[in-house]
C-alpha cells in the first residue's frame, strides 16, 4: 500500500506542474521555484510532515520535498545555534542531495560532448 500512496502523491505534484507548464504562462523555472517556496512553507508549518509520513518518497522526492528539507533543517539548527542556524541550517540539511547533484552533473559533462547551438 505504501507504494501506491507514494505514487499517487508524487503523481499528484507532477501533474500539477505539469498542468501549471501546459495551462499558465508560467516558465519552468517559475515552477521549480514556486514549489520550492511551497515546500518550505508547508514545511515551516509542519503541514508537509504529514504529507512525508503519508506518502513517503513520493512527497519527498519531488522539488517541494527539498523546500521542506530546507525548512525542517532550519528549525532544528535555530534550535541548537540560534540565528547563526537560520543560515546553517538549510545548507547543512540539503547538502547530500545538493552534493549528489553536483557530483552527478560533473560525471555527466565527462560522458558526453557538448553541441553547439
Amino acid at each position: 500500500m505504501n507504494y501506491l500512496w507514494a505514487f499517487l502523491v508524487g503523481g499528484l505534484i507532477c501533474t500539477l506542474g505539469q498542468i501549471l507548464i501546459d495551462k499558465t504562462k508560467l516558465t519552468p523555472a517559475r515552477i521549480l521555484v514556486g514549489f520550492v517556496c511551497i515546500g518550505v512553507i508547508l514545511g515551516a508549518f509542519g503541514i508537509y510532515e504529514h504529507i512525508i509520513d503519508f506518502a513517503g518518497s513520493g512527497a519527498t522526492v519531488p522539488i517541494s520535498g527539498f523546500g521542506a528539507l530546507l525548512a525542517k533543517g532550519t528549525k532544528e539548527a535555530v534550535d541548537e545555534k540560534g540565528l547563526l542556524g537560520a543560515f546553517t541550517g538549510p545548507l547543512t540539511a540539503g547538502s547530500a542531495g545538493i552534493m549528489t547533484a553536483v557530483l552527478s552533473g560533473l560525471v555527466l559533462s565527462f560522458m558526453t560532448k557538448p553541441k553547439p547551438k
